[in-house]
């Protein structure tokens, strides 16, 4: 049966360059553990295949931090929770220019600028848009931003100032979301992903494992991603945050982590896979099989309020792993002519 399943997967992202459906997805994700290599071997063919060897590098920063109204369970951002999380103002646009030139340095191709709100305020904005001005001048460096749900008229004048993408995670699937934020709703997250993508901006969207969520919550989100046609999903993996509801949460098993990957690769064959928050703790030892697995994307250095591992050691594993680093934000043909043979993967 397990071989059944990644012969037709096989057969359907490689030979007729094909996405597969969501029959067959539920297939891969119950695949038993001593099935693992083979799915992560099929996952990377697929990223080679549809995406290329090359990876995009980048790094964020939280340009407004904590203070936040939603009550978003994971986040130690939320004025709702008691964390050490402090409330800080927006950065200045010289110190924004600063940090995305020391980005650029370790070979970032897109630095983007997040903010704690619900959405933005028109003070807001024009601080975004005026950082935005001063980074495209001085810096070669993609401009990316996530600023929360986005009024009529928000992302047009984003996409104006030149940010090429909007993060906005939808975080969980529909039937899961209720669980984890109560303060908005999911088709609010949706509706917002629909006016980046009208305002002709990259979306990046993604969600967080391992927060008590099903595979059928997993998978739902992976299609409607995938509907939505997100350029970028970043795959985060819940670091529980002391003071939040899921502070008491117990981390995603490796194994486990690394199937999410290599099953959303498997949906979502023309997206960059971003390798993002969590991965330093849930598979620690086991960081470089995720980009065995179908990752084509790394966010580098910390994170919003968790620190991650140096950029200079991410950077030593894509070397250690043959693996190109982006010259510029992937997009395009995202095909290759030929489908180089993965490394085993010995479990």
């Amino acid at each position: 049966m397990q071989a059944a399943a990644l012969d037709e997967a096989r057969a359907t992202l490689l030979e007729r360059r094909e996405q597969i459906d969501r029959r067959l997805a539920e297939r891969l994700a119950a695949l038993p553990d001593d099935a693992l290599p083979e799915l992560f071997a099929l996952a990377h063919r697929v990223r080679l295949a549809w995406m290329g060897p090359a990876v995009e590098v980048e790094s964020i920063i939280s340009a407004k931090t904590g203070g936040c109204p939603e009550d978003c369970v994971f986040c130690s951002q939320s004025a709702r929770f008691h964390t050490d999380v402090v409330r800080e103002p927006m950065l200045p646009t010289g110190q924004l220019v600063e940090l995305a030139r020391r980005t650029r340095a370790l070979g970032g191709t897109e630095f983007c600028i997040v903010v704690a709100v619900r959405g933005p305020d028109e003070r807001m904005m024009r601080a975004v848009i005026d950082a935005t001005h001063a980074i495209r001048a001085e810096v070669d460096i993609e401009v990316a931003a996530s600023l929360g749900i986005l009024k009529d008229g928000q992302a047009e004048r984003l996409a104006e100032a030149g940010v090429h993408r909007y993060n906005h995670n939808l975080e969980a699937g529909p039937r899961f979301f209720p669980q984890i934020c109560t303060t908005h709703t999911f088709e609010e997250r949706v509706d917002t992903c629909h006016k980046v993508r009208a305002a002709g901006m990259e979306l990046c969207s993604g969600g967080i494992f391992g927060m008590g969520e099903t595979w059928d919550d997993r998978l739902d989100l992976a299609f409607v991603l995938r509907d939505l046609d997100s350029h970028e999903i970043p795959c985060n993996f819940l670091d529980p945050r002391p003071g939040t509801p899921l502070g008491p949460s117990t981390l995603l098993r490796p194994l486990e982590a690394l199937r999410c990957v290599a099953v959303f690769r498997c949906v979502n064959p023309r997206a960059v896979l971003r390798y993002a928050g969590g991965r330093e703790v849930v598979l620690r030892d086991l960081q470089a099989y995720g980009m065995l697995a179908g990752a084509n994307g790394l966010i580098v250095g910390n994170y919003l309020t968790t620190l991650g591992r140096s950029a200079e050691a991410d950077l030593a594993m894509l070397a250690d792993l043959d693996m190109p680093v982006a010259t510029a934000p992937l997009t395009g043909t995202r095909a290759a002519a030929r489908v180089p043979s993965p490394s085993p993967l010995p479990l």
